[in-house]
Order: C-alpha cells, then sequence, then structure tokens
C-alpha cells in the first residue's frame, strides 16, 4: 500500500494561523469574561497596574532630568556672574588708567584756549584804563572804555544834578498848587450852579404841587357830583324795580297757571293730546274711565294666572307619570344586572374549577420530571 506524504500549503498555513489566532483570541475573552473580578470591575488590573509603573518610571525620569536642568542653569549663572565681575573688573581698571593718564598728559592747563575759561583770569587781567585824561597808552581810539558820566568831576556833577532836581521839584509843586486852585475855583463855581438849580427845583416843585392840589380839589367836587347823581339813578331804578315785581305776583296770582284753568292745557294737534307743561290733571269722568280700565286689566290679568296654573296642573300630572316609568324601568334594570351578575359568578367559578384541574394535570404529568445538574452545566461553556 502507497503512503502519499501530506504536504500543507500557503493557504493552509494562513487557515491554520488563523484558527490559532482565533482560538488564542477566545481564550483571552474567556479568561476575561469568565473572571469574575474583571468582570465585575470592568478594567484590567494587570494593565493598570504596568500603567501606574510606567507612569512612576516617567515622573522619576522627568524629575531626575529637571534636577540635571537645574543644576546646569545653576552652573550656568554662576559661570555669567563670574564673567560679569571679570569685565566689571577690567572697565574699572580701564578707567582708572584712563585717569590717570589725563591727569598726567592732558591737564588743563596744557590747553591752548586755556585763557577763555580760566578761573583765575580776573585776578590775572589788568583794569580797563588807567588814566581819563588820555595819558593811558591802552586807550585807543575806537577803546569804548570811557563815556559820558564817567569822569573825575564826579562830585561837581553830582551837585549840579541835585540843584536841577531841586528846580525841578519846585516847578511841579508850582504847577500842582495852580492845578489845585483851578480845581477848587471850578468846584465853587459848580456850586453855585447846583445851588441856583436846586433853588428853581424847588419852585417848580411847589408851583406843581399846587396845580395838583387845585386839579385834586376839581376832582373830588365831579366825584361827588357823580356819586350824587349815581344814587338817585340807583333809587330811580330801585323803585321801578320794586314795581315791576308787584306788577309780576297779581300777573302771576291772576294768570291761568295757579287758577288752573283748564283751556291753557289745550293743544293743536287734538284733545287728547294736551300740552304737558300746562297739564294740571285729569276730571271726574277721566277718572272713571281710566279706572274702569283699569279694573278690566285686571280681570284680565286674573283670567291668564288661572290658565297659568291649570297648564302648570297638567305639567306636574306629567312629569309625576314620567316620574314612576322611570322608576319602573330602573327597578327593572337593576333586577337584570343582579341576574347577570349571578351568571358571571356562575361562569367564574366553572373557569376556576376548569383551571385548576389543568393545573394538576401540568404537575402530576406534564412537569413530572426534574432537571438534573448536567441539565445546567451544558450552559456557559462558550462566549458566544
Amino acid at each position: 500500500m502507497l503512503e502519499f506524504q501530506q504536504r500543507a500549503t500557503p493557504e493552509d498555513l494562513k487557515i491554520v494561523a488563523s484558527i490559532e489566532r482565533k482560538r488564542q483570541i477566545e481564550e483571552a475573552r474567556k479568561l476575561r469574561i469568565f473572571n469574575p473580578r474583571v468582570r465585575k470591575i470592568g478594567i484590567d488590573k494587570e494593565f493598570l497596574d504596568k500603567q501606574v509603573e510606567e507612569k512612576k518610571q516617567q515622573r522619576e525620569w522627568e524629575r531626575t532630568k529637571e534636577c540635571q536642568l537645574d543644576e546646569a542653569l545653576i552652573r550656568s549663572n554662576e559661570h555669567a556672574v563670574h564673567l560679569e565681575r571679570r569685565q566689571e573688573e577690567e572697565r574699572r581698571r580701564i578707567n582708572k588708567e584712563v585717569e590717570s593718564y589725563r591727569q598726567v598728559h592732558q591737564r588743563a592747563e596744557d590747553r591752548r584756549d586755556y585763557d577763555l575759561y580760566d578761573p583765575e583770569a580776573l585776578k590775572k587781567s589788568l583794569p580797563a584804563r588807567v588814566d581819563d585824561n588820555g595819558d593811558d597808552p591802552s586807550l585807543g581810539a575806537a577803546s569804548a572804555q570811557k563815556f559820558e558820566g564817567e569822569d573825575r568831576n564826579l562830585a561837581e556833577r553830582l551837585k549840579a544834578q541835585r540843584e536841577q532836581m531841586r528846580w525841578w521839584i519846585q516847578r511841579q509843586k508850582e504847577e500842582r498848587e495852580a492845578a489845585e486852585k483851578a480845581r477848587r475855583d471850578a468846584e465853587d463855581a459848580y456850586q453855585e450852579v447846583v445851588l441856583s438849580r436846586d433853588k428853581r427845583a424847588m419852585t417848580l416843585t411847589r408851583m406843581e404841587e399846587e396845580c395838583r392840589r387845585r386839579l385834586n380839589e376839581a376832582t373830588a367836587t365831579f366825584n361827588r357830583a357823580l356819586a350824587e347823581e349815581q344814587q338817585h339813578r340807583r333809587h330811580c331804578e330801585a323803585v321801578q324795580d320794586e314795581e315791576d315785581k308787584k306788577a309780576e305776583i297779581y300777573n302771576h296770582v291772576t294768570g291761568d297757571f295757579l287758577t288752573e284753568a283748564r283751556e291753557q292745557a289745550e293743544s293743536t294737534r287734538g284733545p287728547c293730546k294736551p300740552l304737558a307743561d300746562r297739564y294740571k290733571g285729569m276730571t271726574a269722568d277721566e277718572l272713571k274711565v281710566f279706572r274702569d280700565a283699569q279694573l278690566q286689566q285686571m280681570e284680565e290679568i286674573h283670567k291668564i294666572k288661572l290658565e297659568e296654573k291649570r297648564i302648570n296642573e297638567d305639567w306636574d300630572h306629567l312629569m309625576d307619570s314620567h316620574l314612576q316609568t322611570a322608576y319602573s324601568y330602573e327597578c327593572e334594570l337593576n333586577q337584570r344586572k343582579s341576574e347577570l351578575n349571578k351568571k358571571i359568578a356562575e361562569e367564574n367559578l366553572r373557569l376556576a374549577e376548569q383551571q385548576k384541574q389543568h393545573q394538576e394535570y401540568l404537575n402530576r404529568i406534564v412537569y413530572k420530571t426534574q432537571p438534573t445538574a448536567a441539565f445546567y452545566e451544558q450552559f456557559n461553556k462558550g462566549t458566544r
């Protein structure tokens, strides 16, 4: 019998690898699903512990790196401070050398223009002139060192100036006195003019007051005459008014309104339409006709009430009959309802008995066999 060696093809290897991968995934899934801790908590504790450890290592590495950076920064700062200190010392040394060189080789006294800003120049210089008579050889034609008033005759010149000032003051005093006298004369003249004007004004005032007094007297006389005339006119008007009132009272007393004349209420529209503002009431005949009409209306109203009473009684009888009919119908309905309830109760008892018999049949025959442990063990074997 020939034996053939079986060789796996690449497709078979792929299928086997796929099956093996699925089997491994299924086993890992079983471990997760059938592990109560993982299933209830819902997390992978090992993976979380691994993450915690990695985070600790990361923090430790970061802390170490920060320490290294801090140390490097401190070293850099120290080096920078050292370099800055050296630069400052070098700058100070250079400035000191420059200052010493200036003090030795660049003094102010050695400059060409030192005489322009020499602080001792005034002490070293000569005066502008020595003599005012022109014997000073340092003064030339255009030296401009001698001016008017700058001479040796200062005392005589000051005395002459004082005399001239005194004469000017005396002259000003005389002019001021003359001006004051002229002012006083002008004031006196003005006072005289004012006094004359005041006298004239007083005279005119007295004349005006006299005219006003006479005018007031004339006005008072005219007012008295006018008042007497008005009083006489009012008296005449009062007398006339009194006579008019008496005439009006007489006319009212003797007029148709108070005498109640029936003719005054007659109207042009007919005898049955008198004037309302002049109507004084009905006569005895008119009152009798009116009362007869009222009695007739009362009889008609009584008849109407009797008819309404009869109709209401008929309606009451009809309502009573309807109520009796409704009561009898309600009694019949209640009787039918009680019979129906009785039938329903009997039907419920019959159905309960049938259900009880059916339950006994299920318990004795259908559900007689109880499931064993093997029945429950066949479940929960896979993850699907």
